[in-house]
Order: C-alpha cells, then structure tokens, then sequence
C-alpha cells in the first residue's frame, strides 16, 4: 500500500499491551528487515543508525547487546561535565592542580594529553583534552575537579546515564580504560546519549567536538574522529580502543537540520569501523527522504473512556509525524511494503484524565514490523463520572 494512501485512510485504534520503552530515540529494528543496500559488512557485531529528528532507526544490528565502549566512555564523562556547567556547578575558566600522584598513575597510560605535575589546565582545556585527543588523564584530572573524587563522579555518570533512560548501561571508569567488566553499554544506549549530548547542550557540544587537533605545551595531537571533516556536517563524537573491546565509535552528522547518530561496537579494525561509520552516515541522508504523514497539534483519534463523564476523549499528536522512507531503488520500504499508522493504548483509559497527559501512542508499522512511535495527548480533561453516569456507562456496555 502506498504511504500516501495509508495516512489517508485513517487511524485505527487498538488496546496494547506492548511496555513503553523510558526514553528511546527509536523503536527496535529487525535486522533481518534492514535495507539491502546499507553499506556496512558482516564483521561488526554491532551497529546502529537513528535519526534524532524523527527518532526513526534506519539500521540496527545487535542494538540491545553489551559491549565494552573503551574511549567511548568519555563522551558520558563530558555529558556529565557539560550537565554541571549548564548547572553552574561548574565554571570552564576555573584552573585545576594537576599533582604529580595523577602523573604517576596516568602519563603516557594510552592516549593522553600528557599532562604534568604542577600545571593547571582548566576546566574548557580539560574537555578539550578529553574530547579531542581522548586523553585518559585528563579524563581522570575532569573527574576530580569536578566532583572532588573518581567515586563521586563515577555516581554522576551513572545517574545521568539512568536519567537518560540507559538501562544496560555502566561506567566504571571515567575513561573507559580496562577496569574488569565494570564499565559496559549497548547500541541502543549510546544512540540515547549522543541524543541527549547533541540536543540539551547543543552550545557546548559545538565548542568542544569536532575538534581536527589539539596542542598541549609542544605536543600536538590529532583527533581520530572518521568523520569531522570527511563527512558532510560531520562533526564528532568519539572513537574508542581497547583489546578487549575492539574498535567502537559514536558519530554525528547535521545535515539542514537533520542529525543522524551512528554506533559502532566491536569492530575489527579502525578501517572498518571508520568506512562503516562514513558509509551509513552518508547513506543515512541520501538514501531516505522525509515525509510527513500528520500535522502537530492535529486530532488523530479517539480513546474509549471506563467510568470517565464522557466515553471518550480526543488524542492530539503534539508534533508533525515524520518518517525518513528510502528513496526509489533504496531497499523495501521503498518498493511496495504493506504500511500502517495505528493509535495504541492501554484501554479502556480509566477516568480521571488531564487535558495534555500522554495515554496514548502513534504507531508507524511496515509488514507488522514497527519502525517508530509518537507520544498522542487527551486533547480535553475528563473527570470521573459520577454514580449515575457509571451506571449509564454500564448498562451502555451490557446493551454492546
């Protein structure tokens, strides 16, 4: 069925018993429903491509598996580190005592900024160190002038990762250098962070990523993000290393006001995770075009009231409901699939409800496979009906 067609011959509405994911940029993909053409291969256990501006996945493979992110941890920390500026917990221009204890432990230990005893880089060189040359030690040295010890910023990460709806997701280590299992994530995870990085501290992700190099006294360094520079409107976020994990990275892309976020996990070696990531990103925004099916603030439906003064309320989408559908050639999306745009719920709703609660759902499918979802509102208050109304109510459901 063609996708003007489906919008166009209306909702259906439908209980559901389907739990509400906490917070997720996209609704699960079937690998085995992944477009033909995506130019990835066979010797990456983990990928994923979300495009933040509808919430839609464009490919997954393994989204939901655990994996060790390496260097990739340090995108948490500096989410933490940009939380507690925005905060004013934290001030950039503030100077931190690097001491030679932290030198001992941590110069020349893997990538580095290569700090030494008795400098005072402050907090914006810190981040810069961290985000541009992934230096371990001035991932640690961030850690401690910002929340005074490893443990009370290790908390931090960990409850920003929870408030972010990450929950297979934990950090050990500020710095993602090997710490025995402690430190683990997934796909799907990272994609939630690199969407909460990008959205809620857009001014400091802009200052602090995409950086091509970085000098620290005599010492100058290159970023090794595949795509700042290479990719159109690429501009960050993270690559990562160890033995045990392999070759990981979260890249970002904007393109008109369209950002796409890829994760790669596990791969073999740095070429192949950097031509995966260069290759999805491009054909993220050249294989699909963005339609829009429904209008913000338009009414979409109905859901069925229990014991409410009216059988019924109205369901509202709050924002325009918009799908990246591959272009001609793109894959089966593209060539004839069976579409469907479904309202779900939880029903009867059981009154009272609110004018604005979120009770329902928009539900974008393709042959019975989800692809996205979009909050809907009562568009009016019901209020809990009264005894006389409840018998009314019943009866009208006996008489059914």
């Amino acid at each position: 069925m063609a996708l003007a067609a489906a919008a166009a011959a209306g909702l259906s509405a439908m209980p559901d018993d389907t739990p509400t994911p906490d917070a997720a940029p996209a609704a699960q993909q079937d690998e085995a429903r992944n477009p033909p053409d995506a130019p990835v291969t066979d010797d990456i256990p983990v990928i994923l491509l979300v495009d933040l501006s509808t919430g839609q996945v464009l490919y997954s493979r393994e989204p939901d598996r655990r994996f060790v992110p390496a260097s990739v941890t340090k995108v948490m920390t500096a989410y933490t580190a940009f939380k507690l500026v925005e905060e004013g917990k934290l001030r950039l221009d503030r100077p931190f005592l690097y001491t030679q204890a932290l030198e001992d432990e941590w110069y020349n230990e893997g990538s580095n900024m290569f700090l030494l005893a008795g400098e005072r880089p402050t907090i914006a060189q810190l981040l810069l160190g961290v985000t541009t040359v992934s230096g371990n030690d001035a991932s640690v040295a961030l850690a401690i002038a910002g929340a005074g010890s490893l443990d009370a910023w290790l908390a931090l990460m960990n409850a920003n990762a929870q408030e972010l709806g990450m929950a297979d997701t934990h950090f050990g280590s500020p710095n993602g250098f090997p710490d025995g299992g402690q430190t683990y994530t997934t796909a799907h995870d990272l994609a939630l962070l690199a969407e909460g990085l990008t959205q809620r501290y857009p001014g400091l992700y802009r200052r602090f990523f995409g950086h091509r190099l970085l000098t620290w006294r005599e010492v100058t360094q290159a970023n090794h993000d595949p795509v700042t520079g290479v990719v159109e409107g690429g501009d960050g976020i993270k690559t990562g290393y160890t033995n045990e994990a392999g070759y990981t990275f979260v890249g970002s892309a904007e393109r008109e006001g369209r950002r796409l976020v890829v994760v790669i996990g596990g791969a073999p070696s740095a070429n192949v995770r950097n031509r995966a990531a260069r290759g999805l990103l491009d054909w993220g925004f050249d294989g699909f075009d963005r339609r829009k099916l429904l209008t913000g603030g338009s009414i979409v439906g109905n859901a069925e009231m229990q014991d409410g003064s009216a059988s019924s309320v109205p369901l509202r989408l709050p924002e325009d409901f918009e799908v990246a559908v591959p272009r001609e050639g793109g894959g089966p999306l593209a060539s004839g699939g069976e579409w469907r745009v479904e309202i779900v719920y939880r029903g009867p709703i059981e009154a009272p409800v609110s004018r604005d609660a979120e009770i329902a759902r928009l539900r974008f499918t393709m042959d019975g496979r989800t692809v996205m979802e979009s909050p809907l509102l009562a568009d009016q208050s019901v209020a809990k009906a009264g005894p006389a109304r409840r018998v009314f109510n019943a009866l009208g459901q006996w008489v059914r």
